[in-house]
């Protein structure tokens, strides 16, 4: 004979869900099962099966219990209007992902937290404007943080971008080359060369006095970011190296 009815322990065996699952959905009157007559066991018919059903794939979409809920009460052409603007949302949090595993990828590859894009389409500010922001902060009142400022603030989005982009590459450039003569004196004829060429690069943005090398080649050394970024490049220890061929240079301008 067809079984037309199932229990609690029927559908925990068809959907794996649990007991107090299905206990749950009808408390809250999300899944409500009929009555058997001889002792009041839940029963449920082969629609409340249906039903439960695509609540569970609507809960797999990352809908709350509540937006099931109103969603289970609409026809299915508005149901299909939610679900479609849901799709949306679960694209973009694809993306996020991809994002986030992209990042991890690359930090246990040892890129440095600085190099990366994790707070990109974030509520989170971006790191790289972490950095600009705790700069104005530490730096804003000083006249040279001004200059560059103004500088900065003549320049389109585009060219600011571009800007930004041509100067991390030149500093990559100019760190990987600083790091062939990690074993020279910093006061050699070569490393000051690559000074003169770090400074260069400084001063697309702003002049360059001997207090802000040494304040710039102070965060190399002792701001533990900077120093673990610049080490990459080298199986040394480049930021130590940078600050004494700085301090050099300042000493003998």
């Amino acid at each position: 004979m067809k079984k037309e009815l199932f229990t609690v322990k029927d559908v925990v065996q068809i959907t794996g869900i649990t007991p107090r699952t299905l206990h749950y959905y009808d408390k809250i009157n999300l899944l409500k099962p009929g009555r058997e007559s001889k002792n009041s066991y839940r029963v449920y018919d082969i629609n409340d099966l249906e039903r439960l059903q695509t609540i569970l794939f609507l809960k797999e979409m990352d809908l709350t219990l509540n937006e099931i809920s109103d969603i289970m009460q609409l026809p299915k052409k508005e149901q299909s209007k939610i679900l479609e603007m849901h799709y949306g949302k679960l694209r973009r949090k694809e993306q996020r992902l991809k994002t986030i595993i992209n990042a991890l990828d690359d930090y246990l590859a040892g890129e440095e937290l600085f190099n990366l894009n994790i707070f990109n389409d974030s509520t989170v500010i971006p790191l790289q404007e972490q950095y600009n922001r705790e700069a104005k902060i530490v730096y804003g009142e000083t006249e040279k943080y001004k200059e560059y400022e103004k500088n900065i603030e003549k320049l389109s989005e585009d060219e600011k971008v571009n800007l930004n982009i041509e100067f991390k590459n030149n500093m990559e450039s100019l760190f990987k080359e600083l790091a062939g003569y990690i074993n020279d004196s910093p006061s050699s004829h070569k490393v000051q060369n690559l000074v003169l060429k770090w400074k260069g690069y400084l001063e697309k943005y702003m002049t360059c006095d001997t207090d802000i090398l040494r304040c710039i080649a102070s965060t190399y050394k002792y701001d533990n970011r900077f120093k673990k970024y610049l080490n990459q490049f080298s199986d040394k220890d480049l930021s130590d190296f940078l600050y004494k061929s700085i301090i050099f240079h300042c000493e003998n301008l």
